[in-house]
């Protein structure tokens, strides 16, 4: 592995504004200084070319950090076992620049604290966790650790799950192991459809049936019975969300069937290489009109950057999805938050009333989350061309409402041909393959986090 110091990753500005929060956990810190760290795990030792090409892509600096034991440090690194987005694209562009000696590249920010004292363990940990967001990161006290950011584990094999003559209590068991979030109910159905197929479940079945099935994935909430004063309504929440279809169809294609509705739209100049000649015309044909939102709330408002990011990108992988393909086209975002209580422009309606430590503070998500909407939709090539946010916390009759978990919107718009707007029908037997690599148990895993 190679260690190289990079830049700066705050400017002097922000260092001396969170160097004052800072001093509330460690009242004797004197200055704080933090810069890149890029750790490469390479298959070769690079030529001397190589190195000064992999040195400039980085902006490595040797002086960068100072000298080794100038004051005490903490490392940020992302979590081990995980493959950072920042990590994805630099090594892209390494091997685009001909690096190809370089596995992956990752980085890590290396905090410096001075103080006029040692500072004890208690006051680094409470420092790391005002600097890092343990969704996401890992704090390591020696950079040598830092290799086990490389570190990869064999594939267990697949394994069944043993019903015996308790078949309710084992799978209990295995959603405990597992960290599945299957619900009492959950289990008992499961218990049941696999007896009465005459087989054990393998852990593989266990697992996407739980993210499938899980809040994330399915709102079974929206479907739930609505009962209001002890009455019980006709409609669920999300029965009453297509009543609205229902009542005016004209011109709905496509709805709460695919990954995003599709309305009729106009006849339009589309200019792509036809399949026959390989040469590009213009052709006029009906290009209809896709329009999606979705919420991020969960991941939001524990780790709003990446949490903002992966809802407008999960919202372009489904209208991409849609259909037989989509194109997306421009993307919008919303937020609803608590109170922002900005320091030094605290308003006289703004209480605190606390909130879970687990949650953002609403300026921590209102200052990070939009621009990691913006950021994804930027990167994919996607505009970000609409929003809204808004703060609301109302206290009445002793009892404070707010959004401490925010609501947010990422949604947009795209077009689609007709022919393309709905999907074909799959004949019975039809044979489905889930693929999936490092990422999949990690990218549906919200599935539990939400059921929780």
């Amino acid at each position: 592995m190679l260690e190289l110091a990079g830049s700066p990753a705050l400017s002097d500005f922000r260092l001396e504004r969170l160097l004052a929060s800072l001093r509330e956990s460690a009242p004797s810190l004197s200055s704080v200084r933090v810069h890149y760290r890029h750790f490469v795990d390479h298959a070769r030792a690079p030529e001397t070319e190589e190195l000064r090409i992999l040195e400039r892509l980085l902006d490595h600096d040797p002086r960068a950090a100072g000298p080794a034991g100038d004051g005490q440090r903490l490392l940020i690194v992302p979590r081990p076992g995980t493959i950072s987005p920042w990590s994805s694209k630099a090594t892209d562009i390494a091997h685009v620049c001909g690096l190809a000696f370089v596995r992956r590249i990752e980085r890590g920010r290396l905090w410096q604290f001075e103080s006029g004292t040692v500072l004890e363990p208690a006051h680094l940990m409470a420092l790391s966790a005002l600097l890092h967001d343990p969704m996401t990161e890992a704090v390591l006290a020696d950079p040598a650790h830092a290799a086990r950011l490389f570190e990869s584990q064999e594939p267990r094999p697949m394994t069944s799950v043993m019903l015996g003559t308790t078949p309710a209590a084992a799978l209990s068991r295995v959603n405990a192991e597992l960290g599945l979030a299957l619900s009492v109910q959950e289990i008992d159905y499961l218990a049941d459809v696999f007896v009465r197929m005459g087989r054990d479940p393998t852990d593989v079945e266990v697992m996407m049936f739980s993210q499938a099935n899980s809040e994330h994935c399915r709102h079974k909430i929206f479907n739930a019975d609505w009962v209001i004063d002890g009455v019980a309504q006709h409609k669920s929440l999300f029965a009453m969300i297509r009543h609205t279809r229902d009542q005016s169809p004209a011109g709905v294609l496509s709805a709460y069937s695919d990954n995003a509705a599709v309305i009729a739209g106009p006849v339009a100049g589309r200019f792509f290489a036809d399949a026959a000649d390989r040469r590009y015309h213009w052709r006029e044909e009906p290009a209809d009109i896709l329009i999606k939102v979705e919420t991020h709330n969960h991941p939001t408002a524990i780790s709003p950057f990446p949490g903002a990011a992966t809802g407008s990108g999960g919202e372009i992988r489904d209208e991409g999805a849609t259909g037989l393909g989509a194109k997306p086209k421009a993307g919008l975002v919303g937020f609803t938050v608590s109170n922002l209580r900005i320091p030094g422009f605290e308003q006289p309606w703004e209480i605190d009333h606390g909130r879970p430590p687990r949650i953002a503070s609403a300026l921590d998500i209102m200052l990070e989350g939009p621009i990691g909407a913006a950021s994804f939709n930027n990167e994919f090539g996607r505009p970000n061309l609409c929003g809204y946010f808004r703060t609301f916390e109302f206290e009445a009759g002793g009892t404070a409402r707010g959004y401490h978990k925010p609501i947010m919107l990422a949604g947009g718009l795209g077009s689609i041909p007709a022919a393309l707007a709905v999907k074909a029908p799959l004949p019975a037997g039809t044979l489905l393959l889930q693929l999936g690599g490092p990422g999949l148990l990690i990218g549906m895993g919200g599935g539990a986090a939400s059921s929780m």
